[in-house]
């Protein structure tokens, strides 16, 4: 069961951190991220939230995986 736990929080880690900031790149490019005057709008701050928050648990997964697997706290 650890090892497949290890594995699942790695690759979970890995996975959100390829795919989110390219998605990122999407959202700021897309014209909904600002307004006429050139400020960031809801669509925009809403998203880099949520990627943020994304990429925070994944920073998490990777930690734990990496306890997990070097047996820490076990």
């Amino acid at each position: 069961m650890l090892p497949t736990l290890v594995t699942l929080l790695i690759a979970n880690a890995l996975f959100n951190v390829l795919v989110w900031p390219t998605f990122f790149r999407r959202v700021s490019r897309d014209t909904r991220a600002r307004d006429a005057q050139g400020r960031p709008t809801r669509f925009l701050v809403v998203h880099a939230v949520l990627i943020g928050v994304a990429l925070l648990l994944a920073a998490a997964s990777l930690v734990v995986g990496i306890l997990a697997a070097t047996g820490v706290g076990s």
